[in-house]
């Protein structure tokens, strides 16, 4: 290494989720807008149409009045947002933010994941994804 130079850790790596288009948003927003009895089916057709937002599908999870469905619209926002970190460069560990609102999406869908895991008495899964939060965002208001 020139001059002894000695290269250091920059600490712990944060990854952010690159921003979803505008009209996706402007679609979820329309949608969260609609009557409380035709809410869900309206989130529903937006996560249809953009299965990638997170956003989506973690609202998804939070609007559905039964735990079963709650947990498998947060565990597809969960996986997708999964996929969505490892695109943008993230290794399995380092911190994921509550800060950046690219990045809530997928906190919200995890815990959500985490919420219907312990409204159907699945202790172990709860556990996890609340360990899993506390590490991706320590500072994070649970």
């Amino acid at each position: 290494m020139a001059g002894g130079e000695i290269p250091l850790s920059r600490g712990v790596p944060e990854t952010v989720l690159p921003e979803v288009p505008a009209d996706w948003a402007a679609d979820l927003a329309r949608a969260q807008a609609a009557p409380a009895e035709e809410r869900l089916a309206a989130v529903s057709q937006v996560a249809a149409s953009h299965p990638r937002y997170l956003e989506a599908w973690a609202t998804l999870a939070e609007l559905a009045g039964d735990p079963v469905a709650s947990y498998a619209y947060a565990r597809v926002g969960y996986h997708r947002g999964l996929d969505a970190l490892r695109a943008a460069g993230w290794k399995g560990s380092g911190y994921v933010r509550s800060r950046e609102p690219s990045n809530l999406g997928f906190l919200r869908s995890l815990a959500a994941l985490r919420r219907a895991a312990e409204t159907i008495g699945e202790e172990d899964e709860a556990e996890r994804c609340r360990l899993f939060l506390a590490q991706l965002d320590p500072d994070r208001r649970r």
